[in-house]
């Protein structure tokens, strides 16, 4: 039996971790590093990936706290240990805050903690000038350069960031918050800054020009997250205790984290980066799980896919520029940039000739859970419903019972209202079966099954194919027209011979959809 283990699921402080003897993996080596190479410095990754114990550890490691720092790397680097004063704001705060007196409140409240510290001029009167104060103040009360550090600076922007008249209002407040670190440049020994959005985006630090983004750093890709050789050393006996769990071999339990959580790249040299949220969460829990997607469900972001009319067949192995996802908000002509900074897309290959990227969801935990968040926040349809469907369904589906899957599916398509994806007229039958293409690819990708659309053969197109683990289905989906007469075109024009090399059975499927009823009126299975 392993001796108890103490996890870092949901505790962001780095003071407390290293006090209970919390599991920690040791980044203090890159932060010594970054802390020498640049004074101004931003950082982004996704939500839940350890933007706020990284800002903690800088904290603690600029205040000299040598004691909590024993036995890690940067023990043995940093010879002085100088105790700078720090102001450490956490933005979060802001969050869900819908009126600009709320964000005021927020903000008075962190500043009132360190003004209790290093006092306050009865003539600073806004957020900005107060917040200049401290900075000028606490680096000549202690003799040494302030630290600042502005963790999820983003929060109260991403709240409003498809309502465009607030989100002006709300710029306006942070950006006279924010221009003083500019200003402050001289009083200040280092300023870190973190978020999911792209900092330039809401152009609210267009002062910074010497804020050094690293980001798509090569050097600084593990900073945030698990590696692979981090996760076999530190977790090595939590990995076991998983495989003697679920009874299989340690190399297949890391072959299931690996497909469950692993797949992150922040840089084109970047190694493999599994998600520190999930992977820890399922060793605390001892069970492979959906925590990410769990943990909070991006509204902004579907709200942003519902504005572009995002289409979501186009989301897998996109061929990319920089220019097409590192841009900034107000210039955004897609969602793309949002789908890869919030973690839903992540880079997957980089042709240094051509210079694109090659994007896609990281790893099956987010492919799954971005499939069922789509159809409950995109179409109107509770959670629980979803998943009542989708546990029914995959017994079906193992169960090899399609007859049964296909009566789930007509039930569940039934219950969705209509989402136009764009179409101008409802009587195209093209962009018609086109909906109804989307929705099948959705079902299937949320048990991470193989799904592709419209997918081109010899003669013809196949409006869907999905690799299962055991067969290959082969759809055609009609709408003014007979499930027949949808078999007959796939046997007419063989779609189905690509795939029996496969070494799986081959099931073609003709369905046909009502344009009254709006889900599935016939099919037909032929093996």
């Amino acid at each position: 039996m392993l001796p108890m283990r103490l996890y870092t699921a949901g505790i962001a402080d780095f003071e407390r971790i290293r006090q209970d003897g919390r599991i920690y993996i040791d980044k203090t080596d890159l932060i010594y590093k970054l802390t020498r190479e640049s004074q101004f410095v931003f950082l982004s990754r996704p939500r839940r990936f350890g933007k706020s114990l990284l800002c903690s550890t800088l904290k603690y490691y600029f205040q000299g706290r040598k004691d909590l720092f024993e036995g890690l790397a940067i023990g043995e680097l940093e010879k002085e240990w100088k105790q700078h004063p720090v102001l450490h704001f956490d933005m979060s705060a802001c969050k869900n805050t819908h009126e600009k007196e709320e964000i005021y409140n927020a903000l008075d409240a962190q500043l009132h903690d360190y003004e209790e510290i290093y006092g306050r001029v009865p003539e600073e009167k806004n957020l900005g000038v107060r917040f200049r104060g401290l900075i000028q103040r606490a680096h000549r009360q202690t003799g040494l350069k302030t630290v600042v550090i502005l963790d999820e600076y983003d929060a109260p922007l991403l709240d409003h960031l498809n309502n465009p008249e607030k989100l002006a209002e709300v710029r306006r407040i942070m950006q006279e918050f924010y221009q003083y670190v500019k200003i402050c440049d001289k009083d200040e020994q280092f300023v870190f800054i973190t978020g999911i959005t792209k900092f330039s985006q809401l152009s609210i630090f267009s002062t910074l020009n010497n804020l050094t983004n690293i980001s798509m750093d090569s050097e600084y890709t593990a900073l945030c997250g698990i590696t692979k050789d981090e996760m076999l050393t530190v977790f090595d006996p939590d990995i076991q205790m998983l495989a003697d769990r679920y009874h299989c071999s340690k190399e297949e339990m890391i072959d299931m984290l690996k497909q469950q959580y692993d797949g992150y790249h922040f840089g084109e040299d970047s190694q493999d980066i599994f998600n520190p949220y999930s992977i820890v969460n399922a060793f605390k829990s001892k069970k492979l799980d959906y925590y990410w997607f769990g943990s909070g469900t991006p509204t902004f972001l579907f709200e942003a896919m519902k504005r572009f009319n995002t289409n979501i067949l186009e989301l897998e192995k996109l061929q990319v520029s920089s220019s097409q996802f590192d841009v900034p908000t107000e210039a955004m002509t897609s969602a793309l940039p949002l789908l890869y900074q919030a973690g839903y897309l992540t880079i997957k290959g980089y042709d240094f000739y051509s210079r694109n990227y090659t994007l896609d969801f990281p790893n099956a935990e987010v492919k799954v859970g971005f499939m069922d968040n789509f159809l409950s926040s995109m179409m109107g349809i509770y959670n629980a419903n979803t998943q009542g469907f989708a546990g029914n369904f995959y017994a079906s589906l193992i169960h090899h019972d399609i007859e049964g899957a296909l009566k789930l599916m007509q039930a569940f398509f039934a219950s969705i209202p209509y989402l136009d994806f764009g179409a101008k007229e409802l009587d195209d039958i093209a962009k018609y079966e086109a909906y109804y293409e989307v929705l099948t690819y959705v079902v299937f990708s949320i048990f991470n099954y193989r799904t592709y659309t419209q997918v081109k053969v010899a003669r013809g197109r196949t409006d869907v194919v999905v690799f299962m683990p055991d067969a290959v289905y082969v759809m055609e989906l009609k709408m003014r027209g007979t499930a027949q007469e949808a078999l007959d075109q796939i046997n007419s024009k063989d779609y189905a011979i690509p795939y029996q090399a496969e070494g799986k059975p081959v099931v073609k499927i003709g369905i046909a959809f009502s344009q009254e009823t709006k889900t599935v009126s016939d099919w037909i299975i032929e093996q």
